[in-house]
């Protein structure tokens, strides 16, 4: 890797796949903080995107052969499934979809489209990683990864209408999240 313009995903694997170490770093370091953002939406705890994001560099590498280029994007197309599917693997390994509890206040607050243009995407980011696991994961498969709730259903084990349900519970939750966000802190204005 000599050239000073950046290398295509096409060269880029042909060199890794050739032995050449100088590409797997580039790689790593090239993708490596766009594939934490997406490991966090899904995984809450620092250790554990670290061991997933590891986990997942690993299983890249090692089959990058059957890597199949599209067009441009395709290499980061094909990394990204692979950070969420270890994702989605450690989270089947830490909880139950099924089983998580649903928030009975929600159903008391209106359904209305929350205001996302004065909101910064770092703080949307938090709250959506706030939401419970359930939810968040859902949240994201569906928004992020666009997944109808029959595939997520089958990534996950459960049934299409728990998917349904659970996503429309964390979209409530949001909005819910963001509506409080857009509120002054009253407590500010009585301190005078």
């Amino acid at each position: 890797m000599t050239r000073s313009e950046s290398p295509s995903e096409k060269e880029i694997v042909s060199n890794i796949i050739s032995g050449d170490m100088s590409a797997k770093k580039y790689l790593y370091c090239r993708y490596a903080g766009y594939m934490t953002g997406v490991c966090s939406r899904y995984i809450t705890d620092r250790e554990d995107v670290r061991d997933v994001l590891h986990d997942s560099f690993l299983k890249i590498f090692s089959s990058i052969d059957s890597f199949e280029y599209r067009g441009a994007g395709s290499l980061k197309g094909w990394m990204t499934r692979i950070v969420v599917n270890e994702s989605l693997k450690l989270l089947k390994q830490l909880y139950r979809y099924e089983s998580l509890p649903l928030n009975e206040d929600l159903d008391e607050i209106p359904e209305e489209e929350p205001d996302l243009d004065s909101i910064q995407l770092p703080e949307l980011h938090t709250m959506i990683r706030e939401l419970p696991v359930g939810y968040r994961t859902i949240f994201n498969l569906f928004v992020f990864e666009e997944k109808s709730h029959k595939e997520i259903a089958r990534i996950l084990g459960i049934k299409e209408s728990t998917s349904a349900s659970q996503f429309h519970r964390a979209k409530r939750m949001l909005a819910n999240k963001i509506k409080k966000y857009h509120q002054p802190d009253m407590s500010i204005a009585y301190e005078r």
